[in-house]
């Protein structure tokens, strides 16, 4: 058993039990539902398919990431039981918590001069981020040290491939990701927006795809094109959603129809409510390894 710890946040949209069954713990971001605080604990408070049907019906929605003194007091109870720290954070190119998680490292570091808190950057989002942590779980159960795992997340995160598609424009015009007549021009016309996330961890938009048919084979497509060894991929599928399941579920009847050597079934996880709070619902995401991301 690993003498350190490898921890994430919430941001990383897998299960309660998932992460449970894999020794991660995680930290909770935080969310606002028409001005009312909650923690982002994986749908525990307000249930998933309640907090979309509140954002389908117009409802106003923050987001704030975890603070100084939340990741100290995180860290800290670790560190008192002598344990060093791997904590990988959700990607830079959408927040500012992987600084918040650095700065407090070195306070503990201070505190507890004898314990190694090492921060990584994932560059990633969601159940990208998700199986990004799952694969370095294997690793630190291969017998990984604490400083080995955190150069392997290092060296691999880019490797770790993310697609979206979005069905509902309406958050991103509430967003300000696109202007009201776009919208408006995308609905007429049935579009499909489709993005990916690129080398420094920002989600860019790529296509736009007309209708949904079409864009759920172009994001296996996507898959096809940049998995590793292609249809031969042997590695984990993991695909995250916001309130559209049966969207989600015909990606992972595809990509599990073309990919036959897949370990074990494609696994669908709900889009968390930090980045449900922007995306909104209607959008689909597909995680898979792959050769390293360019741009």
């Amino acid at each position: 058993m690993a003498d350190y710890v490898l921890s994430c946040c919430s941001t990383a949209d897998l299960s309660k039990e998932h992460f449970e069954k894999r020794g991660i713990p995680y930290i909770c971001f935080h969310y606002q539902l028409n001005g009312k605080e909650y923690p982002d604990d994986l749908g525990q408070t307000v249930p998933f398919d309640e907090f979309y049907a509140q954002m389908a019906q117009g409802a106003d929605t923050a987001t704030s990431q975890v603070n100084i003194t939340e990741y100290v007091d995180f860290f800290s109870a670790f560190a008192e039981q002598g344990k060093d720290i791997v904590h990988v954070s959700l990607s830079s190119g959408i927040s500012g918590t992987v600084n918040s998680a650095r700065n407090a490292a070195l306070i503990i570091q201070e505190r507890y001069p004898d314990r190694k808190v090492y921060v990584v950057d994932s560059l990633g989002a969601s159940s990208g981020y998700g199986l990004l942590m799952d694969t370095a779980a294997d690793m630190r159960d291969q017998g990984l040290s604490a400083p080995e795992l955190a150069k392997w997340i290092e060296d691999e995160r880019l490797k770790l491939h993310h697609w979206f598609f979005s069905t509902d424009l309406s958050s991103y015009v509430r967003g300000g990701r696109i202007s009201k007549t776009a919208a408006v021009f995308g609905g007429l016309l049935d579009i499909c927006p489709l993005l990916n996330m690129d080398n420094l961890g920002r989600l860019i938009p790529r296509y736009k795809i007309r209708t949904k048919k079409k864009v759920i084979r172009t994001i296996v497509d996507k898959m096809e094109a940049c998995a590793r060894d292609g249809l031969d991929y042997d590695g984990k599928c993991y695909i995250s959603q916001s309130a559209c399941y049966e969207d989600a579920r015909q990606v992972a009847d595809l990509v599990e129809e073309r990919f036959k050597k897949l370990n074990g079934p494609v696994e669908i996880n709900s889009i968390g409510t930090t980045i449900g709070a922007h995306t909104g619902p209607g959008t689909v995401a597909l995680f898979f390894w792959g050769a390293e991301r360019k741009d």
